[in-house]
């Protein structure tokens, strides 16, 4: 709604204009009256809207043409004066007020326009079969007052109109001529209806009608006006009305009739409610709320937004098989002004055996918009109402901003929920098999996959020490030029680098990003080797894949393949997950020794031999300890030591019993 309105009185001389301001403000007729009221502001508080209200006069004998101009630009109403005792002044309203101020407005943003008839105590009878006719002729005429400046007779009215006609207009609601609602409005309220209907059957039950009248009254409606309210559809219609609930013809007449009887506000304050502004579109402050998003931050959807969108979920899949149809997922975008997702989410995240996509991958896919663009995602979660159903100021209610991951860094540790891997590797190492892999899918399956269907991201699920986290894997293509050191860190959690075990040349590009871009860096770091169900081909590089891990102290290359009948092993991406919320776990050991400790903790952990936390902590404090070399107290390198070499001979007794069990 405007801050303010602005109401311009324009007409021939004569006829009162100045007469009705002083009338108003003075609430009684002036003895004098002067050419021109100076212009007057109406404070908030006395206005019937809460609205501060500006009237300006006009005075053919004091202002210019120009001066005129500037203030028909400038004017949110017009009501252009007549006498009704004048025929001339009726006259000139056709000849000369209405062709001008058309030609000096915008084409499709015409003023709102008030007929006021002033002097009727000066006739008995009424001008209204003289104004009928160019009410109908000019759509831009709100309505017509006839009054009394004189007697005070409907001042206080005139100026509500013509406030109203500015805060309430009836132009972009509702067609004169077909005597029905513009299709602007009907699709600005179907879409209200659908937000309000929770449950998704199509009716409006007392429950969801009262939710719906506190929501934009601030008030339920009692048992017996919600019944009137349904009488009335009922005596109009026979499908407005269904299961004692009110279907969306019927929601629909019930808007026709308010504004068929002058009650437009009522409908305005729904439409308001819902984001509308005054050209029936959702407003750039409902869609995009501010948000504040600092540097080295990323977004998240908090638990209430997840509460959300599983009930919008379980609203849309009619069938209860946990998964959305092509049908179900049209229905649930019917709020949207477009289609959302293309079919490229479909291989963004889990699906079922029919291609659908399943509860986890619709919940997979809401995360991922709000980790890449969390504009994108406010701007979703506005078109379905999660403001309004949950009752919060906007959207953004909806988020977390997550700690800077500097100190995360710092700190060694991370409340984040979703961590973003980069896939690396040349062309035709096996990238996007091992992102399809994540989603279930084995090589047969991802060869029925369209190439404008593909998509360079994969998200979905793992479970860290009982933990659900989601993991993002991003294809990153051969060609990206990447930041530097520091930026690297911060644009990933973890990398994940993958060469071709059949492809001589495939591992020596992992092998130069690597040095080039993370040998120095803090991002931890996995080497996939691709396609092992594939013969291994010695790599033309220098130093084998193996070799290469161990001069780097990074974990040997991990053997992988999506060329199976069932469905690829997860354990790789739960490693990934792992890697990238510890990252101080996995650093690389400092201390170059064979006998370290700490090496063959991360042997032990190659073989799967350290998987309980209690373990793995360990192992970490063991690494902190280990990394301090410069320390020059004797006493801690005596304990860092001592327990070194204990750790080390019960890991190593351990390795050996478990080797003579196998």
């Amino acid at each position: 709604m405007r801050k303010d309105v602005r109401i311009l009185l324009v007409g021939e001389p004569k006829v009162g204009k100045t007469s009705l301001i002083m009338s108003l403000v003075s609430e009684e007729f002036p003895d004098e009256v002067p050419l021109r009221a100076e212009e007057i502001t109406i404070p908030a508080d006395v206005t019937p809207e809460r609205v501060p209200t500006h009237i300006v006069d006009y005075s053919e004998a004091e202002q210019s043409d120009e001066q005129l101009y500037q203030e028909i630009s400038k004017a949110n109403v017009i009501c252009i004066v007549y006498s009704v005792n004048n025929k001339k002044s009726i006259e000139k309203v056709t000849s000369h007020w209405i062709p001008l101020i058309n030609d000096r407005t915008d084409k499709d943003s015409r003023v709102p326009l008030i007929l006021v008839g002033n002097k009727s105590d000066l006739v008995e009878h009424s001008s209204m079969e003289t104004i009928l006719p160019i009410m109908n002729q000019y759509q831009d005429i709100e309505t017509c007052v006839e009054c009394s400046a004189k007697n005070l007779k409907n001042i206080s009215e005139l100026f509500y109109y013509a406030q109203k006609a500015v805060l309430h207009p009836t132009g972009p609601l509702y067609c004169p001529e077909e005597k029905e609602m513009k299709p602007s409005c009907v699709k600005a309220l179907t879409r209200i209806f659908k937000v309000s209907d929770l449950d998704n059957d199509g009716i409006l039950n007392d429950n969801e009608l009262n939710f719906f009248q506190r929501t934009c009254f601030n008030t339920p409606l009692a048992p017996q006006a919600l019944e009137d309210v349904k009488n009335v559809v009922r005596r109009n219609m026979t499908d407005g009305v269904q299961d004692n609930g009110l279907t969306l013809k019927g929601f629909l007449f019930l808007h026709t009739l308010f504004i068929q009887r002058g009650r437009h506000e009522t409908t305005w304050t729904v439409l308001r409610r819902f984001g509308y502004d005054d050209d029936l579109e959702l407003t750039q402050e409902y869609l995009f709320p501010l948000i504040k998003i600092p540097p080295d931050c990323t977004t998240e959807l908090n638990h209430n937004a997840y509460l959300f969108l599983q009930s919008v979920f379980d609203k849309h899949d009619k069938d209860r098989d946990c998964a959305l149809s092509p049908e179900e997922v049209k229905d649930l975008f019917k709020v949207f002004p477009y289609m959302p997702w293309g079919p490229d989410v479909n291989n963004t995240v889990c699906t079922n055996d029919k291609g659908w996509i399943t509860y986890q991958g619709y919940l997979s896919q809401w995360t991922l918009t709000t980790y890449l663009d969390v504009q994108r995602s406010l701007e979703y979660l506005g078109y379905l109402g999660y403001s309004i159903i949950y009752e919060q100021e906007s959207q953004a209610a909806a988020m977390t901003v997550t700690r800077n991951k500097r100190i995360d860094l710092q700190k060694k540790q991370t409340q984040r929920s979703v961590f973003r891997c980069n896939v690396v590797g040349s062309q035709g190492s096996g990238k996007s098999g091992f992102l399809q892999a994540f989603l279930g899918r084995s090589l047969q399956r991802q060869r029925t996959i369209r190439e404008d269907h593909k998509s360079l991201y994969a998200i979905s699920t793992t479970y860290v020490y009982g933990q659900e986290k989601y993991l993002l894997l991003h294809e990153v293509m051969p060609e990206f030029d990447f930041l530097g050191p520091d930026e690297a860190d911060l644009s990933c959690d973890v990398v994940c680098l993958v060469y071709d075990v059949n492809n001589p040349q495939s591992f020596e590009y992992c092998a130069k990003v690597y040095k080039k871009h993370f040998m120095d860096s803090k991002t931890p770091c996995m080497l996939i080797a691709a396609k092992s169900d594939l013969h291994e081909i010695r790599q033309h590089y220098s130093l084998t894949p193996l070799e290469f891990c161990r001069r780097h102290k990074l974990h040997p290359p991990q053997p992988f393949t999506c060329n199976t009948s069932d469905v690829p092993i997860k354990d790789l991406y739960t490693k990934l997950t792992t890697m990238a919320m510890y990252p101080h776990a996995h650093l690389r050991c400092t201390c170059a020794s064979k006998r370290c400790a700490y090496c063959l903790c991360q042997k032990l952990l190659t073989l799967g031999l350290l998987r309980s936390v209690k373990a793995q902590l360990r192992r970490v404090a063991l690494h902190r300890h280990l990394a301090q070399v410069d320390s020059k107290n004797s006493t801690f390198w005596l304990r860092a030591s001592l327990g070194a070499t204990v750790f080390a001979v019960l890991g190593f007794a351990m390795y050996r019993a478990l080797l003579k069990q196998r």
